[in-house]
């Protein structure tokens, strides 16, 4: 790949300068009146757009190159691959599926010395020009088949890290591990005999139970969200940790909660209290129902369920600081649509439901609401039935 028309500095300055504008616009407007390549300058910048939020500073650097919007998607965010790089130091990492370069990035700030790799002949070539860029010197790159380097090498790493590829041939979802590329469970031995600590990233679809049967090593999972949503799973073994319990810690990374942590057996060994509905309402963080901790949460919040397939937990008392979301009920209310419309007579309000008859869309479209407001209406089931439940948030 020819990388000089991207360093033109004509080119650079149209990708900046029309950042904001709409790429299929600019393809009409531009067509015939320019001295690069159109196509692939508006490519930067669609690029850019859908990236803005996920990688800020490096979309608004100009000396980087971004690939096809897939490999952008599957790219960690800055902000989950500077979680990731917490805790890790050393002398030599690799990245055995190396993509957009994000997560390596990161990964090796705390090394000496950082081995990408990256089958994809276009994504090998710019990643290997922007990280070049940014860490001259810094990297190696393998282009080729991490796993096959690590067979034929004789090198060893501080740390070795793989977020293997979750879409088969016919680009559907895959969630098991063995079927993803690289197959890192056939793998494991080899991984094993080049370090003493490894770390996966994988699809946050996984069941954790799934990955421990797969891979019955690794001593810890951890659970990242942003804004409660989960993005992504860490599966992390350390040789020097062998034989400690194992270990599930949830993190949301703008909560500003602490890390939701338990080891798995504690799930099993305790049990829900239940009641109806009382002053307040909590949902737990997506991750902490992502990780299955149900019995758990409620006991170490002093919370009761509702029911036990409505993962909602009530309290008489506010208690600052519960990992999750915290409604106040102002009062149950019957599924009527004169009723619904007197405590929302503009038709806004936040809906949500949680093991009811029916989902939130369906309910909004039943009594013609529309998202909005700073209300909330909750739908739900308790053990003496199905409930609906006007609220305000607290936390």
């Amino acid at each position: 790949m020819d990388f000089k028309e991207f360093n033109s500095d004509e080119f650079k300055h149209f990708v900046q300068d029309h950042l904001d504008e709409d790429p299929a616009l600019l393809l009409f407007k531009y067509q015939g009146k320019v001295g690069f390549d159109l196509k692939t300058a508006v490519q930067q910048i669609a690029a850019r757009q859908k990236a803005s939020k996920k990688l800020p500073s490096w979309t608004k650097n100009l000396d980087l190159l971004f690939p096809s919007s897939i490999s952008v998607e599957q790219s960690s965010s800055e902000q989950t691959a500077a979680f990731k790089a917490e805790g890790h130091s050393g002398n030599k990492m690799i990245d055995l599926t190396g993509g957009f370069g994000v997560d390596f990035f990161h990964l090796s700030q705390g090394f000496e010395k950082g081995l990408y790799c990256e089958q994809q002949a276009e994504l090998f070539q710019i990643s290997r020009h922007n990280l070049s860029g940014l860490k001259p010197g810094k990297f190696d790159f393998i282009e080729g088949d991490g796993l096959e380097f690590l067979r034929k090498n004789t090198q060893r790493f501080d740390l070795i890290y793989a977020d293997p590829a979750r879409r088969g041939t016919g680009n559907q979802k895959l969630y098991k591990l063995q079927d993803c590329e690289p197959n890192v469970v056939d793998a494991w031995p080899l991984l094993q005999s080049k370090s003493d600590s490894i770390l996966l990233k994988v699809s946050p679809m996984l069941d954790l139970t799934q990955a421990w049967v797969e891979l019955p090593d690794i001593q810890k999972i951890t659970v990242v969200s942003v804004r409660n949503e989960v993005k992504e799973l860490l599966l992390h073994w350390d040789k020097a940790k062998e034989g400690d319990p194992r270990m599930v810690s949830v993190i949301d990374l703008e909560s500003g909660f602490p890390a939701f942590e338990f080891e798995p057996g504690a799930q099993n060994q305790t049990q829900s209290q239940f009641a109806e509905a009382g002053k307040y309402l909590i949902e737990p963080l997506a991750g902490i129902l992502k990780a299955g901790a149900f019995n758990l949460f409620g006991v170490r919040f002093g919370l009761k369920k509702l029911e036990r397939n409505s993962h909602l937990y009530t309290s008489e008392n506010f208690t600052a600081g519960i990992p999750g979301r915290v409604f106040e009920v102002l009062q149950e209310i019957s599924p009527k649509k004169q009723e619904i419309k007197t405590f929302f007579p503009s038709g806004k309000v936040n809906v949500i439901c949680r093991n009811y008859v029916m989902g939130a869309e369906e309910l909004k479209k039943r009594f013609d609401l529309k998202d909005g407001g700073e209300g909330y209406l909750i739908g739900t089931k308790t053990s003496s039935g199905p409930k609906l439940f006007v609220c305000k948030r607290r936390q």
